[in-house]
């Protein structure tokens, strides 16, 4: 059976595929570098510093990245962030004592450009690929790419505490490498190069979104993934290995369970979201700013309760993990859903003719969350400790409900 390979599906197969393959790199070189730095006798500050250039160059790559993309087309910026992130395996390579904070600061700099390079090729290629009548197809299709990344990227963090492990460092990053030079080869040979291209070339001005829709879902975004990254980066691995006396393999695993199941429940969210609505709203297959209000409302409180929960049960290390696991779940389940709803809205919200542009400022503002959150992850739990960073975590949540309640339908 002959197989089309420049049809829509398999376009959206190729890309996926990529995508994940991608993900699985960046989650383990992420614990790499965090269960690594931190047995060298780093402080949370220092491996916080480490991943700054990351999440900055994030920032200023996807400012930049959707306007490339509407001239190189979106296979073509997926395949630079790919091979942006072989080279920053390949720096990582060398023996040890070369892997001081400025040089790691480096290849994570170019690794930052090439996930985000890569992700926003990913996401805005979908709209492309769907109708614009089919809506609900172009929800599923986003809830799928972006959930099964994240799950991917979950496995990712397992794997990277894993190869510590087992194999050391240096190793594991020329493993990672030597895969992703493969991937690359094959997505340039099977990927359709003039996705995404704009038909009429947008000016280099037109960089910052006009449309407020966009302008407010961005907003919002900055404030929801700097509530996660605030203790998700550094604070809780650190956490879990110094104060519960967890090894690099329990911590590498509970943290992919954790991202696992936040990307299943965000491949589920077009069910979940679409649950209590009347016969007559039955045509309803897609969320809308409404919607995203609602959700983010019922999880502003979650970090506040689980550090209540932190301060409750006190010095009792097995009531704390349990506590704190449990906890994070239900944050996770309620943060993966509002993912996907935000994900899904700046692809409808983008305009039709250079979506790269509106994705690439969305984004934007995601990796600024980040490079937030990252630094207080690292800064605020040094000083005040985990439930500091969790209760901050709810502050930033309140924040992105009052940005939410205006968003349009």
């Amino acid at each position: 059976m002959n197989v089309d390979l420049k049809a829509p599906v398999s376009q959206y197969t190729l890309v996926t595929l990529s995508y994940w393959a991608f993900t699985l790199s960046d989650g383990a070189l992420r614990m790499l570098v965090v269960l690594f730095f931190h047995q060298l006798g780093y402080s949370p500050i220092e491996i916080a510093g480490i991943l700054v250039l990351y999440e900055l160059f994030g920032v200023i790559t996807n400012l930049y990245a959707g306007w490339l993309a509407t001239t190189i087309g979106l296979s073509v910026t997926m395949q630079v962030g790919l091979g942006l992130q072989i080279a920053a395996l390949v720096m990582l390579m060398v023996d040890s004592s070369i892997l001081n904070v400025v040089y790691v600061m480096a290849a994570q700099a170019l690794s930052g450009i090439g996930k985000d390079l890569n992700k926003m090729g990913a996401k805005a290629s979908i709209k492309s690929l769907v109708p614009a009548d089919a809506q609900g197809r172009l929800y599923r299709w986003i809830a799928l790419l972006t959930g099964s990344k994240n799950a991917l990227k979950g496995v990712g963090f397992f794997l990277g505490g894993w190869l510590l492990a087992t194999v050391g460092f240096q190793h594991a990053v020329a493993i990672m490498a030597s895969v992703l030079g493969l991937v690359l080869a094959l997505s340039i040979l099977l990927l359709d190069r003039t996705t995404g291209i704009a038909k009429k070339p947008q000016p280099f001005k037109h960089l910052f979104s006009k449309s407020s829709a966009v302008n407010r879902l961005s907003a919002a975004r900055f404030f929801l993934f700097g509530s996660r990254d605030i203790w998700f980066v550094v604070a809780l691995p650190v956490f879990l290995q110094s104060q519960l006396q967890w090894s690099y393999v329990q911590v590498g695993s509970m943290m992919a369970a954790w991202v696992v199941a936040y990307g299943v429940v965000q491949t589920v969210a077009p069910k979940v979201t679409i649950i209590g609505k009347t016969v007559q709203d039955s045509n309803i297959t897609h969320p809308s700013g409404r919607t995203a209000f609602r959700w983010v409302a019922l999880l502003c409180l979650v970090p506040a309760a689980i550090a209540g929960g932190l301060y409750a049960v006190g010095g009792n290390s097995s009531l704390v993990a349990i506590g704190l696991v449990s906890g994070l779940l239900v944050f996770g389940a309620l943060f993966a859903i509002n993912s996907s709803i935000h994900s899904y809205l700046i692809v409808a919200y983008a305009r039709e003719d250079g979506t790269s542009l509106d994705v690439g400022f969305y984004y934007m503002c995601n990796a600024a969350g980040r490079l937030v959150g990252t630094l207080l992850s690292g800064l605020v739990y040094q000083q005040f400790g985990l439930a500091a960073c969790l209760l901050l975590s709810s502050i930033m949540l309140i924040a992105t409900a009052v940005i939410s309640r205006k968003l349009p339908g």
